[in-house]
């Protein structure tokens, strides 16, 4: 069975057995993947250091640091947090195959191994990490402002867009970003569906704006996906969107414009992508019988004015 015909991914086989290492070396290369060795935890470390698996198999009792350590490290410190590990054990009772879910893996097999059942295993984590990597790059490209946190609210991952929005926002708290408890308690409402609202405040900003996190969906067992925007609260009635026969979103929009926004800083500012905004734009001018940006600002502030 080759694993993919196209392209041969690395595979990395952590385990201090001699005959394990021939064992899977061997079945490994026959399935058209190329191998990389290391005896023990800390071995395994270094060579990530030096490149990065598609795949890695490790042995749960080593000498040393253990592999459930091993692999609590390599998805923190090593940058493999959208690498599937791959426990290999004796150890078959309920609480180490949980302790090795918790510490990052995504499968659990029994030694001794039947080979054909682990080839088949890591071609379907592989198909998997492919999908999410390619979901991931086309958030990227969209511009959506997106992030995934943890149960513990710590940061996953974060497309470009929203890494920079919390780098001008919050500064030093970018590369080390976590939910403040509060958050903690509303993320755990929304997965149990008990919280009344989907979007909480992170922090407030200068000029009455705040930094919020919108709740989007679970994308796996511990992994939970939030989209991020500045906004100002109570800035646009409900009224105003009504009035002018616009959804709630295009007199956000609208409203933004309105004070000077450009496209892309209202796509900021909402966490949208600026083709998103285009297109809101287009639906407002069409709602509003206008063609251009100036007029529909001049019908906006006007319909505030009345407001006030």
């Amino acid at each position: 069975m080759t694993i993919d015909q196209n392209k041969r991914d690395i595979a990395l086989v952590v385990d201090d057995s001699p005959e394990t290492l021939r064992l899977l070396t061997d079945a490994l290369d026959g399935a058209g993947m190329t191998v990389m060795v290391a005896l023990d935890g800390a071995s395994a470390i270094r060579i990530v250091e030096q490149i990065t698996p598609d795949i890695v198999l490790l042995d749960a009792v080593m000498p040393g640091i253990d592999g459930f350590e091993t692999c609590r490290r390599l998805k923190r410190d090593a940058g493999l947090d959208g690498v599937p590990i791959i426990f290999m054990t004796g150890l078959a009772e309920t609480e180490h195959i949980v302790r090795g879910l918790e510490a990052g893996g995504v499968d659990y097999v029994t030694k001794p191994i039947a080979v054909e059942e682990l080839l088949a295993r890591i071609r379907v984590h592989l198909a998997n990490a492919r999908m999410t990597r390619s979901a991931r790059a086309a958030l990227d490209v969209s511009g959506r402002y997106l992030l995934a946190v943890n149960t513990a609210g710590e940061l996953l991952w974060t497309t470009p867009q929203a890494q920079k929005l919390l780098s001008d926002t919050l500064v030093d708290a970018a590369d080390n970003f976590a939910l403040p408890a509060p958050m903690l308690q509303w993320l755990d409402q929304m997965q149990k569906g008990k919280s009344d609202s989907k979007t909480a405040t992170v922090a407030s900003l200068p000029g009455d704006e705040q930094l919020r996190l919108q709740y989007m969906g679970k994308l796996g067992p511990n992994e939970f996906l939030l989209r991020l925007a500045k906004d100002t609260s109570g800035d646009v009635p409900t009224e105003f969107s009504s009035d002018l026969g616009l959804t709630t979103r295009e007199g956000e929009v609208l409203s933004w414009l309105s004070k000077g926004k450009t496209n892309r800083d209202i796509a900021q500012i909402l966490g949208l992508s600026p083709r998103t905004v285009d297109k809101h734009l287009e639906q407002i001018y069409a709602k509003l019988g206008v063609d251009n940006r100036t007029a529909a600002a001049t019908i906006a502030v006007n319909a505030r004015h009345r407001k006030a």
